[in-house]
C-alpha cells in the first residue's frame, strides 16, 4: 500500500467506527431511556432538545455506513475480477440476511421462539450488496444515473400503496406481516432507496483510486457536500418535495425548527439522505489527514464493524436485563416478544439521559479491547478467507 492510500483507508476507517459508536447510543438509548417506552424522541410535540438531538445525530450512521460499504466494495473490486467481485458480494448479501434473520433478531429480542423478525440495517446491507453484485457489471455512468434516479425520484412512490403487499412493503413502505400465529415479520428498512445509497458509494469509489488526487478528491467532496445540505435547505423551504409528511409551522421557532428536521427514515427520504450523506461528503473531504489516539480508538471500530455490531446489540440487552431485574421489573420483561418500546410492561421502566449516556460510555469501552484484539487478529491473518465475512 502506498502512502498516499494509507490515509483515505484510515478516514474511511475512522468514519465507520464514528457512526458503529454513535449508533450504539441510539440503541442503548432504546434500553434505558424512561420516555422512550411514552412517545417519539423526535415529536417536536413531546420531546426536548437533549432528546431530540441524541436521537438526530444518529440518523446519520446507516447511509453513511451503507454509502462506505459501496465505496469498499469498489476497493475490493481493484484486487478481483468482476466475476469474483461479484460472487463475493451476493455471498456476504445472504450471508448478512441471514445474520439478520438469526443472531441479530435473537440479540435483540433474547426470544427463542422469533415472534417478531425485524428486518433493518443489516438486512437492508444484505439485499444491497446482492443487488451491486449485478450493477458492477454495468458502465460506472449507468450506476451513477441509477443511484441518484432512486435516491431523488423514490419521494415520486409515496402517495402509492398495494394493501397487503408484502414486495411493495419490502421496497418502499414500512409494515408488519403476520406470517404464523403469534408470529410477524417488519420490513423496517425499505429496499428503496438503500440500495441506491450502496451503489452511489460504489461510484465514489473512483475517487479513492491510488491515482487520483488528494487535493481535488477533498475539493469535489466538500463542494457536493455543501451542495447536498444547500439543496436541503432549499426543498425544506418550499416544503413540497423530499420527504413524505414535511414539517409543520408550529408558531414556535424552536418546535419548527425540530419539525425541520424530523425527517423520514422509513423510508428514508431524499431530505434525510441529502442531509446524512452530505455531512458524510464534508467529514470525508476533510478527515484524512487527522491523526493522534482519538483517531486510533474510533478506527479500531471502523475496521471490525460487523463484529462490533452483533456484540454491541447483545451487550446491551444484557445489561438492560440486569436493569429490569434490579429496578423491579424483573429479567423476564427483557425477553421481549416484540421491539423494547413497544412492550407494555416496560412502560414506567427505565433511566434519565444523563444514564443513557453513561451506559452508551460503559458499552464502548467494554467492546473496545474485544474489537482491538479481534483487529489485530484480522490483519495478521488476511490468508483467512472467512475473516472477509466478519
Amino acid at each position: 500500500m502506498t502512502a498516499t492510500a494509507k490515509p483515505r483507508i484510515e478516514s474511511i476507517d475512522l468514519l465507520k467506527g464514528l457512526v458503529m459508536v454513535i449508533m450504539a447510543l441510539d440503541h442503548v438509548r432504546d434500553y434505558f431511556h424512561y420516555p422512550a417506552f411514552f412517545y417519539d424522541p423526535s415529536d417536536p410535540e413531546q420531546t426536548s432538545w437533549p432528546i431530540f438531538l441524541t436521537r438526530f445525530i444518529t440518523n446519520f450512521c446507516a447511509p453513511a455506513f451503507s454509502f462506505l460499504a459501496g465505496i469498499s466494495a469498489f476497493m475490493i473490486g481493484k484486487r478481483k475480477a468482476p466475476a469474483a467481485l461479484s460472487a463475493f458480494l451476493f455471498k456476504r448479501g445472504l450471508w448478512l440476511i441471514f445474520i439478520e434473520i438469526v443472531i441479530i433478531n435473537f440479540g435483540w429480542k433474547f426470544d427463542v421462539q422469533f415472534r417478531h423478525i425485524g428486518l433493518q440495517t443489516i438486512w437492508s446491507l444484505g439485499v444491497s450488496m446482492i443487488v451491486l453484485a449485478g450493477l458492477i457489471h454495468l458502465p460506472k455512468t449507468v450506476i451513477l444515473l441509477f443511484s441518484c434516479l432512486l435516491i431523488f425520484g423514490h419521494n415520486l412512490l409515496d402517495n402509492i400503496h398495494f394493501d397487503g403487499s408484502v414486495l411493495w412493503s419490502m421496497l418502499h413502505e414500512r409494515k408488519v406481516f403476520e406470517i404464523a400465529d403469534g408470529h410477524v415479520v417488519g420490513f423496517a428498512y425499505a429496499l428503496i432507496p438503500w440500495i441506491a445509497v450502496m451503489s452511489l458509494g460504489y461510484c465514489f469509489g473512483s475517487f479513492y483510486d491510488s491515482s487520483y488526487d488528494a487535493g481535488m478528491r477533498k475539493k469535489i467532496f466538500n463542494w457536493l457536500g455543501t451542495g447536498s445540505l444547500l439543496l436541503f435547505i432549499i426543498l425544506s423551504a418550499f416544503n413540497k418535495y423530499g420527504d413524505q409528511e414535511g414539517w409543520v409551522n408550529y408558531g414556535d421557532l424552536s418546535k419548527t425548527l425540530m419539525s425541520i428536521l424530523d425527517i423520514d427514515k422509513y423510508p428514508p427520504s431524499l431530505l434525510f439522505l441529502l442531509i446524512t450523506l452530505g455531512g458524510t461528503l464534508i467529514f470525508l473531504a476533510n478527515s484524512e489527514k487527522l491523526k493522534g489516539k482519538m483517531v486510533g480508538f474510533f478506527s479500531v471500530f471502523g475496521r471490525v464493524p460487523f463484529f462490533y455490531y452483533i456484540l454491541h446489540i447483545y451487550l446491551i440487552h444484557l445489561i438492560a436485563l440486569f436493569a429490569a431485574e434490579l429496578t423491579g421489573f424483573g429479567w423476564q420483561a427483557m425477553i421481549l416478544p416484540k421491539f423494547v418500546t413497544r412492550v407494555a410492561v416496560l412502560k414506567g421502566y427505565g433511566f434519565n439521559l444523563i444514564v443513557v449516556y453513561i451506559v452508551w460510555i460503559i458499552v464502548v469501552l467494554l467492546l473496545y479491547p474485544l474489537c482491538k484484539k479481534f483487529d489485530r487478529y484480522k490483519q495478521a491473518h488476511k490468508e483467512k478467507w472467512w475473516l472477509s465475512y466478519l
